[in-house]
Parts: structure tokens; C-alpha cells; sequence
């Protein structure tokens, strides 16, 4: 069993609902802290919600009605989304909890204090989307923002800075010298290349532009800017205090993985890692950003009509549960590049991979053997290690623990897929019916164990991705729900009566089916 693991995911800026792009992170970061708790007792999952800024100042204004009121709607929307994907999150944070409202101002002076927020007169295009100020070389050849395609406002406000430039040679180092620091390591010439052209940022707006935010302690003309304020969430929400610092906080921090967007790896590579700096604090072990998903190969937008909610998905294909949605996600993308979302290929996915090849290997498998043994598995059946099933089953536990490990989530679930595979193959090949018609009944006994044995195990490996199928798999075999790594051991499926006929029902039905049709008439 490993160490404590701390995960975060970034946090939804509820301006508006969620979405597909919410749910992949979510889903992704989800998938990755099941399987930790598989290996630990100490994995914490942290999520949760941006809610100040000019946009949420700017819409609840239209609708005529207070920012908190927009932020409690959006809110619970978001936490009516992570339900119903069965995101298992051991807190969500707002950062409109007093709590977080009260650390946020204390890191502000703390950072004042050190000499590294300075005041000064500023100039510059502000993108009101990004809730940010861009450089003329961040724009297109139009002079527009590449994230919103709209033209900055330029503005001229007397703000705090943040000295960025001060650590810029120190977080290049540090960025050269830990391999594991940024993931996937395609992205480390990016960022260092970001590091040549750094300046200092601007860490506060004017009450008269911004009024919804935190207010700077001892200068009302100023509210402390989303650097500070979101990002800090990571340390506020487990418990961070600059005088007394919780015991968890103690436990937890640093992070093992911030889980981003490829699109604020800026942010969280530099500008985080420069106030923890500034702060003394330990910096995460590792900051993992992962690509985008588009639909039907084109990217989100409200103006394509395009921006699919999780919940749409679940009730198109009326999916009482989510993990067929959850195991497509999850696998959607090679680590840290884009993938895609589309109703055929989740239909095609999850079908091929769900239905066909793990839900069908163990529901034909069980039907053989109570046609063949009663539903029961008898001592002299159990296989030893050896085996080639058995040695293919180790080899895949180790392989999806060091995919883990490179947060290759997509590139995990691949493994068990493949094995699932192999094993059908060794059903194929072995044709236990024909064993058992040749009254080859020992031989018959072991293939039918050595495949029921090695559905035990993808159970507990796909259950991060699938915990309800997983639990339903498991069920079948009459074992006890317990996911942990310590029970991938070969013979772990003990002789007894397994089964019986008329408990025997498909772990996950066909998009298609027949009986998936008819329940959704239903």
C-alpha cells in the first residue's frame, strides 16, 4: 500500500451549466483517485467552483439578480452533474466560502509582506473573457483573443503585481530538473518557452471594474484578482492557515497531481508555482493537463449549438447508470491530447468493449458452468499461478499501475480491454463446450476457472472506470465487493457454488438490444 495521493481537479467557473468539457475532467480525475484508493487509504479528491468575477458581476446583472444568487443556481447544477456521473469527491470548495474568503486575504499579505505584490499604474488589453490582460503577441494576426476571438478593451488601472518575473530563472530550473512535474512531457518546451517572455501580472482590479470579489485588506479601492483567489483553493480547502495550518493540510499538501486543461497550464506551471514560492511551500508532485474534447470533431460553442451536457447523454441512451459514459470518457483521449465525442462511436465504444467482450465473456462463461458443474466450483478446479491466464493477469495488474502512475488513463483502460480480449480468445481456442462433450470434464473445470477467475480480476481493474458494472460482476461470482489491489492475487475465486441459472443477467446491455429498447420505452 502506498502513501497518502492528493488529486485536484481545477475548479468550474459557474458563469453558466456544465458540460462535456466539465464532465472529461471530472470523469478523468475521478477514474484516477478510484484507482488510488485501490492502492491507499489516504486518497483525498478535491473539486470546485470559481465564483468571482466581472463575467458572473456582468450576467447576474442582466438577470436581475445578486451574483451569489447566480453562483447558488449555477452551483448546484454542478453538484447536480458530479451526482449523477457518481464523481466521488471527498470536498468540494467554493470560493465564496468564508473560510476560503479569509485565507485568500491572509496569502495576499503574506505575499505583500515578502516584498512581492507591488502597486503600480497599468495600461493594457484586457480580455474580459479570459478575465485577463494579454499581450499583443498573445493575439491573432487580428489583433483578437485565440480563446474568444473578440478584440481586448484596452484599459488603464492602477492594480497589485505580482513579481513573476522574480522566480522566472527558478521555476525554469525546477521545471528541467523534475521529470514528473509537468505531464504529459510534451508540454514542458511550451511552457519553458512561456518562461522566456514572463512578466509580472497583475493580481488585483479596481472596486470600480470588479465589486464581486474579495475585498484587499486596508485599500477598499482594490479586490484581490482570480491569481490568488482560484488558485489558492487547492490549499484553503485543506485547511492552509499562514499562523496555524490544519493537521490535515499537513497530511495532504503538496499535491500529487493537479489535474488541468491544456488551456491554464500557464497558469498552474508558472503563476501558482511562483506564489508557493513566495509562500515557502512545497510545490505538486505533478500538474497534469489534458486535452480538449470536441463534438462531432468540432470544438464547444454556445454560438454552433454545440455544448452537450453529461446529463443529456445518460437520458439519449437512458442510462440509469453512468459507467458506459464514464469508461467512454475516460478512454477518449491518449494522455494529454484532444479526443472527440460522438453518439455513434460512444455507441460503437461501449458496446464492442462493454457488452460484447466483458459482459458477454462472463455471462456465456457462467451459463457453462452451470450447464456443465451446477454453478458450482470445486477444489481440484482451481488453476496455480502459473497458468498462462494467470501470468497474463499480473502482467496487466503491473502494466495499469505504471499507466496510472503517467496518468495514461485512456491508455489503462486499453490494457483491460486487451485482456478481456485475450481471454475470450483463450475461450475460443480451448472451446470448453467441446470439453465438456468429449467428457474431458477436469480439463473443462479449469478453463471455465481460469476464465471466471480472470473476470474477477477485470472487475476490480475496470472498477474506476465502472463501479456498478464492476459490482454487478463481482456479485455474479458470489465474491465480496472489495476493489482493493491487495486482492489481485491469482485464486482469489474460491470453490463453492458460484451461481445459479436464474441469477445469471447481463452486466451491461447493448445500446441496441432488443431489452434496451424495450426498457427505454418503458
Amino acid at each position: 500500500m502506498q502513501e497518502k495521493f492528493y488529486l485536484t481537479t481545477a475548479i468550474d467557473y459557474v458563469n453558466g451549466a456544465p458540460h462535456i468539457g466539465h464532465a472529461y475532467e471530472k470523469i478523468l480525475s475521478d477514474v484516477i483517485i478510484r484507482h488510488k484508493r485501490q492502492l491507499t487509504d489516504k486518497a483525498f479528491m478535491l473539486t470546485g467552483t470559481d465564483e468571482h468575477g466581472i463575467k458572473i458581476q456582468k450576467t447576474a446583472a442582466q438577470r436581475g439578480i445578486s451574483p451569489k444568487e447566480l453562483c447558488d443556481e449555477n452551483f448546484s447544477k454542478f453538484e447536480s452533474a458530479w451526482k449523477e456521473l457518481e464523481i466521488s469527491y471527498d470536498k468540494i470548495i467554493r470560493t465564496t466560502d468564508e473560510q476560503h474568503k479569509k485565507t485568500v486575504k491572509q496569502i495576499f499579505n503574506k505575499l505583500l509582506e515578502n516584498g512581492d505584490i507591488y502597486k503600480h499604474s497599468y495600461t493594457g488589453l484586457y480580455c474580459a473573457g479570459c478575465e485577463s490582460f494579454l499581450s499583443p503577441k498573445d493575439l491573432t494576426e487580428d489583433g483578437l483573443c485565440p480563446n474568444h476571438l473578440k478584440k481586448p478593451e484596452e484599459i488603464t488601472e492602477e492594480n497589485y503585481f505580482f513579481r513573476l518575473t522574480k522566480y522566472k530563472d527558478k521555476i525554469a530550473d525546477y521545471i528541467k530538473t523534475h521529470e514528473e512535474f509537468i505531464q504529459p512531457s510534451f508540454r514542458v518546451n511550451e511552457l519553458l518557452n512561456q518562461l522566456e517572455n514572463i512578466e509580472d501580472i497583475s493580481v488585483s482590479r479596481t472596486r470600480a471594474s470588479v465589486q464581486w470579489g474579495i475585498e484587499v485588506d486596508g485599500d477598499n479601492s482594490q479586490t484581490i484578482y482570480v491569481w490568488i483567489d482560484a488558485l489558492s483553493n487547492y490549499i484553503t480547502a485543506i485547511g492552509y492557515d499562514i499562523n496555524n495550518p490544519t493537521e490535515q493540510f499537513k497530511e495532504l499538501w503538496p499535491a500529487d497531481v493537479h489535474v488541468i486543461g491544456k488551456d491554464i497550464i500557464k497558469f498552474h506551471s508558472i503563476y501558482w508555482i511562483a506564489i508557493l514560492m513566495s509562500l515557502g511551500l512545497p510545490l505538486p508532485k505533478t500538474i497534469f493537463s489534458h486535452g480538449w474534447i470536441t463534438i462531432d470533431q468540432s470544438k464547444m460553442s454556445k454560438s454552433l449549438g454545440n455544448v452537450i451536457a453529461p446529463k443529456d447523454v445518460l437520458k439519449a441512451f437512458n442510462l440509469e447508470k453512468p459507467d458506459a459514459f464514464r469508461y467512454y470518457m475516460a478512454s477518449a483521449a491518449p494522455s494529454g491530447r484532444d479526443g472527440n465525442y460522438s453518439d455513434e462511436d460512444f455507441k460503437e465504444k461501449v458496446n464492442a468493449n462493454l457488452a460484447n467482450n466483458i459482459g458477454n465473456l462472463l455471462n456465456r462463461t457462467l451459463n457453462m458452468l452451470v450447464k456443465y458443474f451446477d454453478g458450482e466450483i470445486k477444489p481440484e478446479f482451481i488453476t496455480d499461478k502459473n497458468n498462462p491466464i494467470a501470468i497474463m493477469a499480473k502482467n496487466t495488474k503491473t502494466q495499469v499501475i505504471e499507466a496510472f502512475n503517467k496518468y495514461e488513463v485512456s491508455e489503462a483502460s486499453a490494457l483491460i480491454v486487451s485482456f478481456a480480449d485475450a481471454v475470450n480468445k483463450y475461450v475460443t481456442d480451448n472451446a470448453p463446450w467441446t470439453l465438456a462433450k468429449d467428457g474431458k470434464t477436469e480439463e473443462c473445470a479449469r478453463v471455465l476457472y481460469n476464465v471466471l477467475e480472470a473476470m474477477r480480476h477485470i472487475a476490480i481493474m475496470l472498477y474506476p472506470y465502472c463501479p456498478n458494472i464492476s459490482t454487478d460482476i463481482l456479485n455474479q461470482l458470489s465474491q465480496k465487493t472489495d476493489f482493493k489491489y491487495t486482492n489481485l492475487e491469482w485464486g482469489g475465486l474460491k470453490a463453492g457454488k458460484i451461481t445459479e441459472k436464474d441469477k445469471i443477467k447481463p452486466v451491461f446491455l447493448r445500446l441496441d438490444s432488443e431489452f434496451a429498447a424495450d426498457k427505454k420505452k418503458g
